[in-house]
């Protein structure tokens, strides 16, 4: 898996539970559970590709970044 496809999936994920209703027990603690193994990838990722993080928020920081950088359109010369 790339560092963009694990980062593409993990920020998905933390999408998918942002929508959960307060309510749905089950499906946040799927989702939960799915996000932390994602998360665990991407830092391996991150890590492989020699992009330091201090931290889980700088990580998904990172994820963010790379997934606002994959949809972004090419620029046109």
């Amino acid at each position: 898996m790339t560092l963009r496809e694990a980062a593409g999936i993990y920020v998905d994920l933390i999408r998918l539970e942002e929508s959960l209703a307060p309510d749905q027990h089950q499906a946040r603690q799927e989702v939960s559970a799915l996000r932390s193994k994602y998360h665990d990838l991407l830092t391996e990722a991150l890590r492989v590709a020699g992009i330091p993080c201090a931290d889980r928020f700088e990580a998904t920081t990172r994820a963010f970044e790379l997934v606002t950088e994959a949809r972004r359109p090419a620029d046109s010369v």
